[in-house]
């Protein structure tokens, strides 16, 4: 395993972190959820990403996993959850307010029933909140002793560069990592946030690395079903925009390029993301022990010649 440092912090991130989201405690139980949680601390991965609306119903992947890591050196993990989707009804059980932050953080402690979170995160920009708000909420976090370092997720650039004045201007907790959406088939941030996170000193860690399966070697066919979570998710965008050939033809290629390089496709994929510089990590979800090792074996190879980098660029730019 590879640690990297977590933009100017002191504070080292797997390059590969596991992440529950709608797998454990969702469509998997308890008992996949453990073999895959000791599996990848058997590989180096220290880091596990849980968030309050995570699992079936929300809140159940913080139940299983919390059980889980009792069970595990809690001084050698870094656990994070977010808040900022919804999570109950009525009017403060989402978004960026103080009081919906606060109770989130509190509701997911008792439900994980850790004492603190490594990272809390604001899990997205709230249009209608002042940041200053949100980020007070999440600088009080820190006060409390329920949080050691605070990020924020889906920020744009812009975004992002509003939230650090604000963090210097009052004395808050500084930003220690951003959790963007980032695989070959998205790129947006390497023109909008990434320039301004290494600017910054702001760690980074992509989640979707894969794109929802995309880049797995599962829909090589082209054919992505409706009810799959590539076409229901974040992947959603890409595959309504690419007709059937089109997606055969560049999933085709990449699954091929992979091959070439000795990596299965989520290999290569995941090698990718971690290319750059101010990459801290990358967040893999699995199902099964078994992808949790193949996906710490991109680690092997993370190196890219020009010539790849500059096909990978002509199919998916």
């Amino acid at each position: 395993m590879q640690y990297r440092r977590c933009g100017k912090s002191g504070l080292l991130l797997p390059a590969v972190s596991l992440g529950a989201w709608e797998t454990y405690g969702g469509y998997r139980d308890a008992d996949v959820a453990r073999e895959c949680m000791y599996r990848a601390f058997d590989l180096g991965v220290t880091h596990f990403d849980l968030a309050n609306n995570y699992g079936t119903p929300p809140g159940n992947a913080e139940i299983v996993c919390g059980k889980i890591v009792k069970d595990m050196p809690r001084d050698e993990l870094i656990i994070s959850s977010k808040a900022g989707y919804r999570m109950w009804p009525g009017p403060y059980g989402e978004w960026g307010s103080r009081k919906y932050i606060v109770a989130s953080c509190d509701q997911s402690l008792k439900r994980t029933g850790l004492d603190y979170f490594d990272i809390f995160y604001s899990h997205r920009p709230d249009p209608d909140t002042p940041i200053e708000e949100t980020l007070g909420a999440l600088d009080h976090l820190v006060r409390q002793g329920k949080a050691l370092y605070v990020g924020v997720s889906s920020y744009t650039g812009a975004e992002l560069d509003a939230a650090l004045a604000v963090t210097a201007r009052e004395g808050f907790a500084p930003i220690t990592i951003h959790q963007p959406y980032y695989n070959m088939l998205r790129r947006t941030i390497e023109t909008d946030l990434l320039p301004r996170t290494d600017g910054a000193g702001v760690g980074v860690i992509a989640f979707c690395p894969l794109a929802s399966g995309l880049l797995t070697g599962r829909y090589l066919d082209g054919e992505v079903p409706p009810e799959s979570r590539a076409a229901r998710e974040w992947a959603s965008d890409w595959v309504g925009a690419k007709p059937r050939d089109e997606k055969k033809r560049i999933l085709g290629r990449l699954a091929a390029m992979a091959r070439e390089r000795g990596q299965t496709m989520a290999q290569m994929a995941l090698a990718w993301v971690l290319r750059h510089a101010g990459m801290t990590s990358a967040v893999m979800g699995a199902s099964r022990p078994e992808q949790v090792a193949e996906n710490v074996g991109a680690l092997a190879k993370l190196a890219f010649s020009p010539d790849e980098l500059a096909e990978i660029d002509r199919l998916t730019s």
